[in-house]
């Protein structure tokens, strides 16, 4: 019994070792004031070891990002927060797609196959970007100013664009370069710039999951950046807790398919993926329809378009169904049942105008955006469908006609179960308040059930909106007694639709079930509680002088 003590003794003595060993590189010795002996006891702090790595990677992580940025600030070609992150986006691919092609040519090896590459010997980053001496420092004479600015302007970009003709389908990752190739160019005017740019790259890692989660935080933080930076805030994100809230309120499953028509940095499909593969244990199936068959997007604008590529990419969809198009340009007299999804998850732009040829394509003539694109949701949503909607309050209670006729096709081709009224300050730069519209296609509204997001502050940039602002809903929604009715609270409430007008169908989010404000007092209430507080500070003062 006492020789396997000494054992135990000995294995647990040697883990603390290799702890002080490990806490040392990380942090220096002075951190262990309470001394070895005392650390090897309290082994079990081990655990600590991964997560100081963790945390020490996600700082040398940010500060690429931020070296980054500095070195883009002096280049005279790039001169925003959305060049920043336009220019960042497609050196980080290049750096993602080889480490991914290294994954594949490992993977290959091991199964006794051959790997063939996607890009060009001469084209991969080995190559020009970032060869290598023996101790895995890059070459100096690597290309670099004028030599390096000429290569990836001439030849690196024109190479790039054409790789998607070599692509056998649309949902392949080639089809996908040359589609992002075809729609960027290099900014970056200085090659020695650039340079300073590859070789911070170079230093990331895409290689394991971690990492690319890691980096799929820190590429969806720069894009709140430059959200932040514009007027239209809203058009890049969506605060990632309200995307989190409708993908949790929604609920798809794996085998649906999941649509977003305005899609911009991808965020609802992001998290959307993110969800389901956390849903249950995924089979070989599963993985290949979360990949290649379950998320669909499309957005008009190319900045937008790049980054909702690369940002799925970084959360692990290697061949984003995106397609760079004008969503309102398709009729919706030529959408077909083959066309239509499971899931519909959006927030399109607000207050946009689109032409008069556009507008044809509507049943419902408007100039507005938004509206136009709830028609298409309605349209493209299967007969059993369910959706998650962000879009203007001022939908809800609208008097001219188009709005009238949207809110009757939507009551009565849906049943819109659940409106969300979020207050103002939710979208940064937006200047609107907004709802979100929860509904399922196939029957008509009976009654719907409203929740107000009441907060007690002001919503900022310093200030967002976060899970646990929402966390009311989600637990309310969720118990909701039937498809038809919700918990009555201060800040919830039902409309049974037949109780609207027939003619204007008004939706507007008035909640009955607010506290009275208490009636205000008379002058002469207020006058005669003060004159009763002034003789009893009085009261106070004079025994005070008594004591002294």
């Amino acid at each position: 019994m006492k020789c396997q003590e000494q054992k135990w003794d000995q294995l647990f003595k040697s883990i603390g070792n290799i702890f002080i060993t490990s806490a040392r590189y990380l942090q220096g010795d002075n951190l262990w004031q309470f001394g070895e002996s005392a650390l090897i006891r309290k082994f079990p702090l081990i655990l600590m070891t991964e997560k100081m790595k963790e945390q020490r990677k996600n700082i040398m992580f940010e500060q690429t990002f931020k070296n980054i940025d500095d070195t883009l600030w002096k280049d005279a070609g790039c001169s925003s927060e959305l060049d920043y992150v336009e220019q960042t986006s497609w050196v980080l691919f290049l750096k993602y797609l080889d480490d991914l092609e290294k994954d594949k040519a490992t993977a290959a090896e091991l199964t006794g196959k051959t790997y063939a590459s996607i890009i060009a010997p001469e084209f991969q980053w080995t190559k020009w970007a970032a060869p290598k001496l023996k101790n895995g420092k890059i070459d100096h004479n690597a290309l670099t100013g004028d030599d390096l600015g000429n290569f990836v302007n001439g030849k690196l970009f024109p190479y790039l664009k054409k790789i998607k003709t070599d692509a056998e389908y649309a949902d392949t990752i080639e089809y996908k370069i040359g589609e992002i190739f075809s729609e960027l160019k290099n900014k970056i005017q200085s090659g020695y710039n650039l340079r300073e740019v590859v070789n911070l790259v170079d230093e990331l890692r895409f290689r394991t999951h971690k990492e690319k989660h890691e980096m799929s935080h820190l590429y969806e933080a720069k894009i709140k950046n430059m959200g932040n930076a514009g007027r239209n805030g809203g058009e890049y994100y969506t605060p990632r807790p309200l995307i989190k809230t409708i993908v949790r309120v929604v609920a798809p499953k794996i085998g649906d398919t999941i649509y977003d028509g305005a899609a911009g940095s991808a965020g609802f499909l992001c998290e959307a993926f993110d969800y389901l593969k956390q849903s249950k244990k995924l089979s070989t199936v599963d993985t290949e329809k979360l990949q290649k068959k379950t998320f669909y997007g499309k957005e008009k604008k190319s900045l937008a378009y790049i980054i909702g590529i690369m940002n799925m990419i970084l959360h692990g969809v290697e061949a984003p169904n995106i397609i760079h198009t004008n969503t309102l340009a398709e009729n919706l007299a030529d959408i077909q049942d083959k066309d239509r999804y499971d899931v519909i998850l959006a927030n399109p732009p607000f207050g946009g105008k689109e032409r008069a040829e556009v507008k044809q394509n509507f049943p419902i003539k408007t100039g507005e955006t938004a509206s136009l694109f709830l028609q298409h949701f309605i349209k493209m949503l299967k007969a059993g469908g369910k959706a998650g909607v962000v879009i203007k309050n001022t939908f809800l209670s609208n008097t001219d006609n188009a709005s009238i006729a949207l809110r009757k096709e939507l009551l009565n081709n849906c049943n819109l179960h659940t409106v969300l009224d979020l207050p103002g300050g939710t979208f940064t730069g937006a200047g609107v308040k907004t709802v979100v519209l929860f509904f399922e296609k196939g029957i008509s509204t009976k009654k719907t059930w409203f929740y107000q997001l009441n907060l007690g502050r002001n919503l900022g940039k310093t200030n967002p909106l976060s899970e646990k602002d929402l966390a009311d809903f989600v637990k309310l929604q969720a118990s909701r007694a039937s498809a038809y009715e919700g918990p009555e609270t201060e800040n919830s409430w039902n409309v049974d639709i037949k109780s609207l007008s027939e003619a204007e169908m008004d939706l507007s989010a008035k909640n009955p079930n607010t506290p009275e404000e208490p009636p205000l007092r008379k002058p002469k209430e207020i006058l005669k509680e003060m004159k009763a507080l002034d003789k009893k500070s009085a009261a106070v003062l004079n025994s005070i002088l008594r004591m002294i």
